[in-house]
């Protein structure tokens, strides 16, 4: 198993930034490919982005294109995003989840998850 832990959420400002980190530990040679999902209270849990192991490929969910940006660093096995011009729907918690391949973690059922960090944009 791969165990993974969030931080740097917390209260920013329309327009301000925020950049998250997932610290990996465990079988992290097993769980390469990295994501951000995101859930908004009574919504469900929408996918953000995502990198593979090499950080050569990345995907990103529409709404966050142009703002968020996701980069890893495999000699610290973390992975980041960079959250730019935020906007009040960016409201959420966002959770960390690693798998074996990129659709895997691009999939909310599936992988390993943390135990997310709040994100609040206030207006």
């Amino acid at each position: 198993q791969v165990q993974l832990v969030e931080s740097g959420g917390g209260l920013v400002q329309a327009g301000g930034s925020l950049r998250l980190s997932c610290a990996a530990s465990g079988r992290t040679f097993d769980y390469t490919a990295k994501g951000w999902f995101r859930q908004a209270p009574g919504k469900e849990r929408e996918f953000v982005a995502a990198i593979t192991w090499s950080g050569g490929n990345t995907y990103y969910a529409d709404s966050v294109k142009g703002r968020f940006t996701i980069s890893r660093d495999n000699a610290k096995n973390t992975v980041y995003l960079q959250m730019n011009s935020l906007k009040p729907s960016d409201t959420a918690v966002y959770y960390c989840n690693a798998a074996p391949i990129i659709t895997q973690v691009m999939d909310k059922n599936a992988g390993s998850w943390g135990q997310g960090t709040q994100v609040t944009v206030s207006s």
